[in-house]
């Protein structure tokens, strides 16, 4: 069985995003930002208390995503996506501030979907259980903010054909629902 997917890099542009369809398979290449539930809740009292967010919101990719520490040899180690829904209280605020892109697991609540209408941007999905396969993913890893949070510390990633499926679309199509009426 093969799988059809479309190559698109990072930073995505707004008419790659409105192209995306619920269910479609991509290879992510390009800069994706790791952060989860810690670090989303600092970002956002950060940016209330009107300071700089530590990467610019605008138009990036964020990945649920702590890693586990390298091997010797490797850039990262496994990098398996984390439940979404962890971040849902935060999503929304974040969006509006110009986060376009989201990488995690699992369906997320109706205001992010409000937001990711609203804003256009796309919600995607990564492949959980397959955190050693997403390693080899990844080019290069840096540490950007929050060192001390050790594996929820905000990194910089370069990555090449990051397996991932569109889970909502710019329109609000879900992935999750379409399977259910599928089912």
């Amino acid at each position: 069985m093969t799988f059809d997917s479309r190559k698109v890099t990072a930073p995505l542009s707004q008419e790659v995003l409105e192209s995306f369809e619920a269910g479609e398979m991509i290879l992510l290449s390009g800069e994706v930002y790791t952060a989860r539930d810690a670090a989303h809740k600092r970002l956002v009292d950060m940016l209330e208390r009107g300071e700089p967010a530590p990467f610019p919101l605008e138009g990036k990719v964020v990945y649920y995503a702590g890693p586990c520490p390298a091997p010797e040899g490797r850039v990262i180690g496994s990098i398996g996506p984390t439940t979404s829904g962890r971040m849902d209280k935060h999503s929304p605020y974040l969006i509006e501030r110009g986060l376009k892109a989201m990488i995690g697991k699992g369906p997320r609540s109706d205001e992010v979907k409000e937001a990711i209408v609203k804003h256009k941007g796309v919600y995607l999905i990564a492949i959980g259980g397959a955190a050693a396969l997403m390693s080899q993913r990844v080019e290069s890893a840096e540490v950007v903010a929050f060192h001390d949070l050790g594996t929820e510390a905000i990194r910089r990633l370069v990555v090449n054909d990051l397996p991932l499926f569109v889970g909502i679309d710019c329109k609000g199509r879900d992935a999750y629902g379409l399977r259910a009426k599928i089912l």
